[in-house]
């Protein structure tokens, strides 16, 4: 079992930035890939960012590409998104998820265990 808690979401103004925390507990941290998730008001959940276990392999929606970083301190038992350049469309609510996998990628099929979210909202 892995716990999952987001935090760091807020209100932004559009081209504002910030940076969503995940931070696990339970089973070991470094075991997991870890993906960023969101769903608008109306919409369905999308995918926005993946990492592997150690890191090395990042993935991201064409959406959010050159705009957010995703990074893991393994250390810190944590995983985050660095959103730079914030848009009215990336209002939602940000979910991080594990899969025990290295990698999964975006399919939200492969992630086992679901945090809570954490709401953004980008005013234009």
């Amino acid at each position: 079992q892995v716990q999952l808690v987001e935090s760091g979401g807020g209100l932004v103004q559009a081209g504002g930035s910030l940076r969503l925390s995940c931070a696990a507990s339970g089973r070991t941290f470094s075991g997991y890939a870890m993906g960023w998730f969101r769903q608008a008001p109306g919409k369905e959940r999308e995918f926005v960012a993946a990492i592997s276990r150690s890191g090395g392999i990042t993935y991201y929606a064409d959406s959010v590409k050159g705009r957010f970083t995703i990074s893991r301190d393994n250390a810190k038992n944590s995983v985050y998104l660095q959103m730079n350049s914030l848009k009215p469309e990336d209002t939602a609510v940000y979910y991080c998820a594990a899969a025990p996998l290295d990698y999964a990628g975006n399919n939200d099929r492969l992630y086992r265990y679901w945090g809570q979210g954490t709401q953004v909202t980008v005013s234009s």
